[in-house]
């Protein structure tokens, strides 16, 4: 039976500007970056204390998703102070901390134009 999310993609143009938002922004870090197909790489990310990795990697064909709203949902312990930190650090906010009753959220972008929400553990 299935017992976990290996890894999720995120499709990006510039998969050297985009490692350096993953890691020098978030706080990700490099598990595999190497050649992957004609042109591109596979650049898997750890992201500290979690299980799921992260892949920097647009399959031929799906460029289209570039930029766009991700289903993909990052949690933290303190959705006010991360977006504080983050936001020092440079990243986009698209919507600032707002509390829902099943939690607080925010809405930030990459370095991509890729749309994720920042939600309570």
């Amino acid at each position: 039976m299935i017992s976990s999310v290996k890894h999720v993609t995120i499709p990006v143009k510039d998969q050297d500007r985009a490692c350096a938002f993953y890691t020098q922004k978030l706080g990700f870090q490099v598990l595999c970056d190497t050649p992957f197909g004609e042109g591109q790489r596979w650049i898997e990310l750890k992201i500290p204390d979690a299980d799921t990795q992260v892949v920097l990697f647009t399959p031929e064909g799906h460029e289209e998703r570039i930029g766009t709203f991700s289903n993909i949902v990052f949690t933290c312990k303190d959705v006010k102070e991360t977006h504080k930190t983050l936001q020092a650090k440079g990243v986009q906010f698209t919507q600032e901390p707002e509390e829902a009753p099943w939690g607080t959220f925010a809405l930030f972008k990459d370095s991509e134009g890729n749309a994720f929400c920042l939600s309570s553990s």
